[in-house]
């Protein structure tokens, strides 16, 4: 039954209808599981009592109803689980990431398998569905249609954040009307923040509804001791790496082109970093190395310049740079810059954009400026310089909107015609700027995400079946076989930490970055300089589906590097070549 408008009239039939070969082929995969979740009796064992790294005394005052809880591991044994029937919600939080459906599937198979008359209601268009009631039960039916395929279009996302008191109550109201017994929060470092403060409002309210989080980001950087990989940077980055790839055959093919390819990752550059250890392009700059080297813009343009310039000199005319969106924000002057410049337009705004036109402007903050300052602005392309002149919704500096492969373009441009006009190189450098985002983040699933995801799924309706409340789960040992894996749940207060966010201490998962002692940042610092002047790419090609495990069923070559493994199946050199 459907509460509100409902969205999905005459949308099932028709999907069920119009599908292609290769969704009617996944439709019948079946997702692996680790060893202890195929078996009929089951248990949650708990361990000892958690802390956060950080900031201890703060997170325990702000989650007194949930703090300290212990890692629950799922093994095998008698059962200690609740068979009754049950209600459970499920929710989409944030933007899409591939294998989220099947997510959905597992939490549905692993809870009928419990109990048939068990019933599974999704809430629509994320956690706003939570506040305002907007949900509809998922059926069999439903689920089939959408196993194994990408997007989250079976209830829809949403960037709604339940955090007001008005917004918990809600929530409260709504999940007693319906008697909810759990709720599966399915989203990144904020959402399965969000899922630990709605857990502790609802057990301060001595509400029988437990919250459970899965983990999700294509970005990569929800990961820790307990959780290995994010569900979709798999998928993602091996999408991103098949169009890399192509671009690079056509790279040698046109040999006139240098191709500058942003990618998705505002925190982190865990997806540049991995799509560069798949096709080995001929620059691929990391945020995190640039801001613990202080490295100035000057500097990434002038390192680009010379690997342009040295490439022409041996008849090279031609590259692959790649990039994470969140650049800027990791760049020393860029940094210093932004800080200045929001503080001239707290301050005159309104003068500035009453100025007759964007010179008067950028002529006014040449003199507002300390002088190093003036000069990064004043370098900036102008479309640039114009809309670090606005400032969002929170007031800052909308920094998110540069087009960093444009921004690289047009200063590498200026620099090579430079170069030319004083007789110092004869690079012929045309340019070509992508984006790779939202291709990949609704694809279908690779194997490994499709596995993984079924996997946290079934171990999420197990978290909610053991009355556990404020976890995220987890699937451990993901480089071996699913006989392997293990299947359990991490406290949320355990991987929280405080950071200032719109001016205040908050309680949040720390993300992950890319750290220059890892081993993949090694791996590809080892390999870059040869990657830069010699022609070393590799074309990973589309996601397979069929085949041999090799080609298959491998893990990211970042995750991989992570765990050790001697021998990758991913096909590039860091398989133990």
């Amino acid at each position: 039954m459907l509460y509100g408008p409902n969205p999905f009239r005459g949308r099932i039939s028709k999907m069920s209808a119009d599908k292609s070969a290769l969704q009617k082929a996944r439709a019948a995969y079946q997702p692996k599981l680790p060893k202890a979740l195929r078996t009929g009796n089951i248990k949650v064992e708990l361990g000892a009592p958690t802390e956060p790294a950080t900031d201890k005394e703060d997170i325990k005052k702000l989650f007194p109803h949930t703090y300290g809880q212990p890692v629950a591991k799922i093994v095998e044994g008698e059962g200690n689980l609740n068979s009754a029937p049950m209600n459970v919600g499920v929710v989409l939080s944030g933007g899409q990431a591939p294998g989220g459906h099947n997510v959905i599937a597992g939490i549905f198979d692993g809870l009928k398998a419990a109990n048939p008359e068990t019933k599974i209601y999704g809430f629509l268009k994320g956690p706003g569905g939570c506040i305002k009631g907007k949900y509809k039960e998922l059926t069999a039916d439903i689920i089939d249609a959408y196993r194994n395929t990408g997007g989250f279009d079976m209830i829809m996302s949403g960037r709604d954040k339940i955090e007001k008191p008005e917004d918990l109550a809600a929530c409260l109201t709504n999940f007693a009307e319906m008697n909810l017994d759990g709720v599966v929060i399915i989203g990144g470092d904020d959402s399965n923040t969000n899922a630990a403060v709605l857990a502790e409002y609802l057990r301060s309210q001595d509400s029988k509804t437990r919250v459970i989080g899965v983990p999700k980001t294509i970005d990569g950087d929800m990961k820790n001791d307990q959780i290995e990989a994010s569900f979709g940077f798999d998928t993602a980055t091996k999408t991103y790496s098949e169009l890399i790839g192509n671009i690079c055959r056509d790279a040698t093919s046109a040999v006139k082109y240098w191709h500058f390819v942003r990618l998705m990752g505002r925190a982190a550059s865990h997806v540049a970093l991995e799509c560069a250890l798949q096709t080995h392009p001929n620059i691929c700059l990391v945020s995190e190395e640039i801001q613990e080297k202080g490295t100035t813009l000057e500097e990434i343009v002038n390192y680009i310049v010379d690997v342009v310039v040295k490439r022409a000199a041996a008849g090279k005319n031609y590259g692959i740079l790649v990039v994470p969106e969140g650049l800027p924000e990791f760049i020393s002057d860029i940094k210093t810059m932004i800080d200045e410049l929001s503080n001239i337009l707290g301050k005159d705004e309104k003068f500035i954009h009453e100025l007759g036109d964007h010179t008067e402007r950028v002529q006014y903050l040449s003199g507002q400026l300390s002088d190093h300052s003036a000069r990064v602005y004043g370098s900036l392309p102008q479309e640039i310089q114009e809309v670090l002149l606005k400032r969002d919704s929170h007031g800052n500096v909308p920094l998110s909107q540069v087009e960093t492969e444009r921004l690289l373009i047009d200063l590498v441009a200026d620099k090579i015609r430079f170069l030319k006009n004083h007789g110092q190189t004869e690079a012929k450098f045309s340019p070509l700027g992508h984006f790779f985002g939202y291709e990949g983040r609704c694809a279908f699933p690779s194997n490994f995400d499709a596995d993984y995801c079924y996997s946290l799924g079934y171990t999420a309706a197990q978290m909610v079946r053991a009355d556990l409340t404020g976890y995220t789960v987890n699937v451990q040992n993901v480089t071996k076989s699913s006989d392997e894996w293990i299947a359990g749940g991490t406290p949320v207060t355990m991987m929280l930490n405080m950071e200032v966010r719109k001016g205040k201490p908050t309680p949040v998962i720390k993300k992950a970055l890319v750290t220059l002692d890892s081993e993949p940042f090694k791996h590809f610092a080892a390999n870059r300089e040869d990657w830069a002047i010699n022609d070393c790419y590799v074309f990973p090609g589309p996601i397979q589906y069929f085949g041999p495990s090799e080609v298959c069923d491998a893990p990211t070559c970042t995750l991989a590097l992570e765990k050790g493994e001697k021998k990758k199946p991913c096909g590039c050199c860091c398989c133990g070549k």
